[in-house]
C-alpha cells in the first residue's frame, strides 16, 4: 500500500476527530468554541462540554473502531471465514454475558470489568471453535455455531438483567452499544489492551496471512499454525472485550471494516490491520457524530446506526457468497 494512502487516512481521521469535537447535540458558536478551548472564564460551560464530554467521546470512538476492526480482521483470518466478526460469532455476546455477571454479583468491582469481558469473549471463541471441530470444518458452521451460542448468551443476559432493576437499566444501554458518558479514566486500561493486541497482531501478521493459504501450506512454510491461531484468537478476543467494557455490544464494525479495507489496500495482513484501524476509527467517530446531530438534542446511540449499516451489508455478503457458489 502506498504511503500516500496512509497519509490520506491519517488526515481523514484527524478531520473526523475535529468534527466530533466541534459539533454535537449542543451547538457551540465558533467564538465560544475557541474561548472554550482555552478555558476562558466566560466560556466555562463550553470548556466542560469540549474537554469532559466531546474529547473523551471521540477518543472512545477511536478506540472502539480500532479494537473491533482488529478483532474482525483476526477472526476472519484465523477462521478462514470472511463472514466472521465479534458480534456474528458470539465474541461480543460472551464478553457481554460476563460483564452482566460481574454487574449482578460484584457491582462494586467495576475496575475488573475489562478482565471479565476478555474472559467471556475468549471462552466463547474457544467454545465455538470446539463445536466447529466436533461437527465439521465448513466455514458456514462457524457462523451457525456463533448464532446459536449468541442466542443462548443473550438469553442469559436478559435473565440476569430481569433479576435486578439496576442491572436491567445498565443492560438496556449496554446492549445497544454507545459512547455516551465515556470518561478518560475508563479508557486507559482498554486503550492499553487494544494497543498491545495491535502490536502483537502486527508482529505475527506474516504468519497470520499465511493461514489463509490453508494449514498444510502454512505449516510447510514454517508456520506453527496452532500457536499462531491461538495468539490470533487471544488478540481478537481481548480487543473486542476491551471495547465491550466501555462501549457495550457495539456490532458490525468488525464485520464491515475489514471488507472496506480490503478494497483500499488488498489482503496483505499487515496493511489490512493498519488500514482497518484507520477505517474503523473514522467510521465509528463519524457514525457517533451523526447520531448526536441528526435529531439534536436527542441522541441516537452509535450502536443503532452501526446496526442499520451492518445488517444490510451482512445480507449482501451472504447473497454474494451464494451467487459465487452457484
Amino acid at each position: 500500500m502506498k504511503k500516500r494512502n496512509y497519509i490520506i487516512l491519517f488526515l481523514a481521521l484527524l478531520v473526523s476527530c475535529a468534527l466530533g469535537i466541534i459539533f454535537g447535540s449542543v451547538k457551540i458558536e465558533p467564538e465560544m468554541f475557541i474561548k472554550g478551548l482555552v478555558w476562558s472564564e466566560d466560556a466555562l460551560n463550553q470548556s466542560i462540554i469540549i474537554y469532559h464530554l466531546r474529547i473523551p467521546r471521540v477518543l472512545a470512538g477511536l478506540l472502539a473502531g480500532v479494537g473491533l476492526s482488529i478483532s474482525g480482521v483476526l477472526l476472519q483470518s484465523v477462521t478462514g471465514n470472511d463472514l466472521a466478526g465479534p458480534n456474528i460469532i458470539g465474541v461480543n455476546a460472551g464478553a457481554g454475558f460476563f460483564c452482566i455477571l460481574m454487574l449482578s454479583f460484584f457491582p462494586t468491582m467495576l475496575k475488573f470489568l475489562p478482565i471479565a469481558a476478555f474472559t467471556g469473549a475468549f471462552l466463547t471463541t474457544l467454545l465455538i471453535l470446539l463445536i466447529v471441530k466436533k461437527v465439521n470444518s465448513k466455514r458456514s458452521t462457524v457462523i451457525l455455531a456463533g448464532i446459536a451460542v449468541t442466542t443462548l448468551l443473550n438469553a442469559g443476559i436478559s435473565f440476569l438483567s430481569l433479576l435486578d432493576s439496576d442491572v436491567l437499566a445498565s443492560y438496556n444501554s449496554f446492549s445497544i452499544g454507545g459512547l455516551r458518558g465515556a470518561e478518560i479514566d475508563e479508557l486507559i486500561v482498554p486503550g492499553i489492551i487494544i494497543a498491545v493486541c495491535f502490536i502483537i497482531s502486527l508482529l505475527f501478521s506474516r504468519q497470520t496471512h499465511l493461514l489463509c493459504l490453508g494449514d498444510s501450506v502454512a505449516s510447510s512454510l514454517g508456520v506453527k499454525t496452532k500457536t499462531v491461531r491461538f495468539i490470533g484468537l487471544i488478540c481478537a478476543s481481548a480487543s473486542a472485550a476491551a471495547v465491550v467494557s466501555f462501549a457495550g455490544l457495539l456490532g458490525f464494525v468488525g464485520l464491515v471494516v475489514p471488507h472496506i479495507s480490503r478494497r483500499i489496500c488488498g489482503s496483505e495482513q499487515k496493511n489490512l490491520l493498519i488500514t482497518s484501524g484507520f477505517v474503523g476509527a473514522i467510521l465509528v467517530i463519524i457514525a457517533d457524530l451523526v447520531g448526536r446531530v441528526l435529531l439534536a438534542p436527542t441522541e441516537i446511540p452509535v450502536g443503532i446506526l452501526m446496526a442499520v449499516l451492518g445488517a444490510p451489508f451482512f445480507l449482501f455478503l451472504l447473497i454474494r457468497r451464494r451467487t459465487d457458489n452457484d
